[in-house]
């Protein structure tokens, strides 16, 4: 089991420093009793009810890669207080990673409350995605249907094997603003072809093509005056 150690004291004082010595030594000698391997150590002085850490940031950025089985801890208030215990534990768990509380001596339970709040959130989380992919599929829907776009028409690096695409289609998001599309149902039924565009790159987009045009009139216009 691969673990990072995550200590924590609220203050920069000196009495404060000794105790962060005495959780790395409590968690080191723990982590060697139950055979986890630890990849990292990470430590700072700071408060729990502030969720601007650069060690949490760390620590967090550290388990996008998967390699991280566990976080061990002296306690849950290491991670944090309050509503910032809470956002902070949720996010572990989206990663997938465990948490080992060395003061309950395995991995950490949560009292019924929190484990309330916690679930809560998933659910509305859930429902978020459940509620995007929904909007996504009725702009795409309502683009065929009732503006006559086809957008396997324009569709580049089809038969990929279902590689994301990371060019933004200018030529659609034309094509379809000229269908009277919104900005945001452009980038919904983009999105459901695998182009990841938000509705603010789409509108940038679009009026960087709408300059381009004037520029290249106005050069046309300058060329014929010429002649």
């Amino acid at each position: 089991m691969n673990v990072i150690i995550y200590t924590r004291v609220s203050t920069t004082k000196e009495h404060q420093e000794s105790s962060l010595n005495r959780q790395q030594e409590l968690l080191y000698r723990w982590a060697d009793e139950l055979q986890a391997k630890v990849i990292q150590t990470i430590s700072e002085q700071h408060s729990g009810y502030d969720l601007n850490r650069k060690g949490l940031y760390e620590l967090l950025d550290n388990l996008k890669s998967g390699s991280i089985d566990a976080v061990f801890v002296q306690d849950e208030t290491r991670l944090g207080r309050g509503e910032a215990k809470l956002a902070i534990i949720h996010q572990l768990n989206r990663y997938k990673c465990r948490i080992f509380s060395y003061q309950q001596g395995g991995e950490l339970e949560l009292d019924a409350s929190d484990s309330t709040v916690l679930h809560i959130i998933a659910k509305v989380e859930e429902l978020q995605r459940k509620m995007m992919n929904q909007k996504i599929s009725w702009g795409m829907q309502r683009a065929i249907r009732e503006k006559g776009y086809n957008p396997t028409r324009n569709l580049k690096n089809q038969g990929t094997g279902g590689r994301e695409k990371k060019r933004v289609p200018v030529e659609q998001i034309v094509a379809l603003k000229r269908k009277k599309l919104t900005y945001e149902e452009i980038s919904a039924t983009l999105k459901g072809f695998g182009y990841n565009v938000s509705r603010a790159t789409v509108h940038r987009r679009y009026q960087e093509w709408l300059k381009n045009q004037q520029l290249e009139g106005a050069a046309n216009d300058e060329t014929t005056g010429k002649i």
